[in-house]
């Protein structure tokens, strides 16, 4: 048994390594999943085709439109110049005096209306360069800066929120994107206040040793001025529109699990709708986001819409074949004999399941890297137990649909994390620079899902 365990190990250890090194995961995926089945003695090609890519394919087939049409709703936001028009608009009100608050509530703002984490990243970097230059704050810290605003609660706590972190457990639980509002609002308040709270403390550091912005920044962006960007409240309208529509369609008469009749749905397999419904209703209102962007600024759209297009459903299956080949390989560990000697030491370490979610979901992200792969992963595998050990105890799925989205959004930014790479690569700077400030937001936002995972155990 030990040696099927440390084969486990070892695929998820070479996983990691090469992912931080940048080699593609969905290269590599594979190959160490079967690694793990060779030294587990288990039948090597029913496990390829049957196990790995079967769960894949699934995976691809439940999320595919949301990850497609987040992407092209966000490059319609950057194409119209609606992103920038929010991001400068946020920036210009609060002031170098409140630079790194405008920052984050910049990112926030687009992240929290449906932009996709790579395009705020974009849209959001050239304003900050600004006001922190102009501020004379030091530039390696605008990375840990954007990461609060764009990597944190916007992504994973606040309800409501169209990222995928927040649409998967839906599947597994039977909830939807509003699920447990006041504990995500409560995550989102501790990471919001602590991050802050960091961030404010490393700037008076800074300005106590006499540094300043710096010099001889590598991709440092060009600041039109007088650049003209579409008014605000028209900028803002696409956003909106995505929210509402979501809570329209599925918290109230017009949601989506009214429009089918149970016998129509039986034709299709679906024995319950809520496990579909959160996916339909973000796909109906992300289509209206996309709609409402292009129209923003209709002539500027057109001229790029075919690079624009192409360019998010590139990007857009790269995401989702590096998260489905993530998830087929932990269908596969968990088959293996070995793993499951892993899933009691996990439920060991406590008996309550909000705890137990918390742990094995934040640990699978931060080996894989990835939010949505380490999320997916651990439900997957656990998902059923953790529904019926809370079922035993009286506790609303809702709330294990919170604390598992909050805790892949803790340790999934470790430095082999795409997200972390892409953002260094975008303002310039290294690891050593800057990842000591993403890294504490991490840190912040384990302790904060964990704390509160607690909290809700006792009561």
């Amino acid at each position: 048994m030990v040696i099927q365990v440390l084969a486990i190990v070892l695929a998820l250890g070479l996983l990691m390594f090469f992912a931080y090194r940048g080699f593609p995961v969905i290269v590599f995926a594979p190959i160490f999943t079967l690694l793990a089945v060779v030294i587990s003695g288990v039948a090597l090609m029913p496990s390829y085709t049957e196990v790995y890519m079967l769960n894949a394919a699934n995976y691809v087939k439940n999320f595919f439109p949301i990850f497609l049409l987040g992407a092209i709703f966000g490059k319609m936001m950057e194409l119209s110049g609606a992103a920038s028009s929010i991001a400068q608009t946020i920036v210009k009100a609060l002031g170098s005096k409140r630079a790194m608050l405008a920052v984050v509530l910049a990112c926030s703002v687009l992240t929290y209306g449906g932009v996709s984490l790579f395009v705020v990243a974009f849209a959001v970097y050239p304003f900050a360069v600004a006001i922190f230059r102009e501020a004379d704050i030091p530039k390696r810290l605008i990375p840990g800066t954007i990461a609060l605003g764009a990597f944190t609660y916007t992504m994973d706590a606040l309800p409501g929120t169209p990222q995928i972190q927040n649409i998967i457990p839906t599947t597994y639980f039977g909830t939807d994107a509003y699920a447990a509002p006041l504990v995500g609002i409560a995550g989102a308040l501790i990471v919001f206040i602590g991050g802050l709270w960091w961030l404010e403390r490393r700037r008076k550091q800074a300005a106590a040793n006499g540094e300043g912005y710096g010099t001889g920044h590598k991709n440092e962006p060009e600041v039109l001025e007088n650049a003209k960007y579409p008014n605000i409240w028209i900028s803002v309208l696409p956003l909106l529109l995505v929210l509402v529509f979501n809570f329209l369609l599925s918290r109230t008469s017009m949601s989506v699990t009214n429009w089918y009749s149970s016998s129509l749905l039986e034709t299709f397999n679906i024995a319950n709708v809520k496990t579909v419904s959160s996916s339909w209703a973000l796909i109906i209102a992300l289509c209206i986001g996309v709609v409402a962007a292009g129209c923003i600024n209709i002539r500027q759209v057109k001229g790029k819409m075919a690079a624009g297009l192409t360019a998010a459903a590139m990007g857009s299956l790269l995401a989702i074949f590096n998260t489905a080949s993530e998830v087929g390989f932990g269908n596969v560990v968990k088959t293996l004999p070995g793993f499951k000697s892993i899933q009691e030491w996990i439920m060991n370490i406590s008996d309550h399941p909000l705890i137990s979610e918390a742990l094995s979901v934040n640990i699978l992200a931060g080996v894989t890297g990835s939010a949505s792969g380490g999320l997916s992963i651990a439900l997957e595998v656990m998902g059923k137990s953790y529904l019926s050990m809370a079922q035993t105890l009286g506790i609303s799925p809702e709330m294990l649909h919170r604390i598992a989205s909050m805790a892949s959004g803790g340790m999934d930014t470790l430095p082999h994390n795409g997200a972390v790479i892409t953002l260094l690569a975008i303002t310039g700077l290294t690891h050593k620079q800057s990842y000591k400030d993403i890294f504490a937001i991490t840190c912040l936002k384990t302790i904060a899902v964990f704390t509160l995972a607690i909290v809700l155990s006792i009561f």
